[in-house]
């Protein structure tokens, strides 16, 4: 499954990433910013694929703006 990371700037397009590449990286950070492109249904396949593997996953939408498409995923993965 391909995840697309939250955006740097407002104008650049979004950054895939693996998700066996994200479990890689859970040795140096646990929480991850994704984009809001991202579907609800694809954020709770990976909150269930880390939870199966014994990790606590905690998501929450995070505003930056005004608007109602303002928004970035930001999620918690704890061993």
């Amino acid at each position: 499954m391909k995840l697309k990371l939250a955006r740097t700037t407002l104008k650049a397009k979004p950054k895939t990433i693996e998700l066996k590449k994200l479990e890689e990286e859970l040795a140096s950070r646990s929480i991850f910013y994704f984009d809001k492109d991202n579907s609800h249904k694809e954020l709770k396949e990976l909150i269930e694929y880390f939870e199966e593997k014994g990790y606590s996953v905690y998501m929450r939408e995070v505003k930056y703006g005004l608007d109602d498409n303002e928004f970035i995923y930001e999620v918690h993965i704890i061993a």
